[in-house]
């Protein structure tokens, strides 16, 4: 119970110094951002996406945004100002950004390139790389690779699923519905996903992810 405290107070502190108003108010006003402001979100972000954005798992999985899309980073961060996509920590992280900082994160984010961190059974491979390359054709799911890419780094909103933690990419997927598309007004690409997230087996799902996790 300690620790966590302490991990409370230290991200309130980090919160208050990097998303202060001052700082919001200079970016408004010049419609950019210094590479000392973005630098200090950088290592903000860290905290919670590990170094280098490679992902990181602590008492929950969090996403590998390292070689991401930019435009989906984009993309993912507006639904998340807009209530389109649930998250209680990110729902507060992304409010505060100007549109030059969500530009600028997406754009260094996707320029990083670590190992990824790996961890998936890697007897679910050869399946997950079937599945990935040919789909499903008997529970109409198409091949992950006509939209993620044939390597799996995806294409403009179409995000990178190479070097996703496995973790993460089953958790997202089983509660897409509850997280995605919760503005039915404001539908986006999500819903292109939504059809597919109910149609694989658990183990079909934790095939693709284990494959995808060792993609560089």
């Amino acid at each position: 119970m300690k620790t966590i405290g302490f991990r409370t107070l230290s991200h309130a502190a980090i919160l208050a110094l990097l998303f202060s108003a001052g700082a919001r108010a200079e970016e408004k006003a010049s419609g950019s951002v210094s590479e000392q402001e973005l630098q200090a979100k950088l290592s903000y972000c860290q905290t919670c996406h590990g170094v280098s954005a490679q992902g990181f798992r602590g008492s929950a999985p969090m996403p590998r945004l390292a070689g991401q899309q930019p435009e989906y980073i984009e993309n993912q961060l507006k639904a998340f100002i807009e209530r389109r996509r649930t998250n209680p920590v990110m729902n507060n992280v992304a409010h505060v950004l100007s549109p030059a900082m969500v530009a600028a994160l997406a754009a260094h984010f996707n320029s990083f390139d670590p190992p990824p961190l790996g961890g998936a059974p890697k007897d679910l491979v050869p399946m997950g790389k079937k599945i990935f390359e040919e789909g499903i054709p008997s529970a109409e799911v198409p091949p992950c690779a006509s939209c993620h890419g044939e390597d799996a780094k995806g294409n403009g909103a179409f995000p990178r699923l190479a070097g996703q933690l496995n973790d993460y990419i089953i958790r997202k997927i089983t509660n897409w519905n509850k997280e995605r598309g919760l503005d039915p007004s404001k539908p986006d690409t999500s819903a292109m996903m939504e059809p597919f997230t109910h149609k694989l087996t658990p183990e079909q799902l934790a095939a693709v992810a284990a494959y995808v996790s060792y993609l560089k």
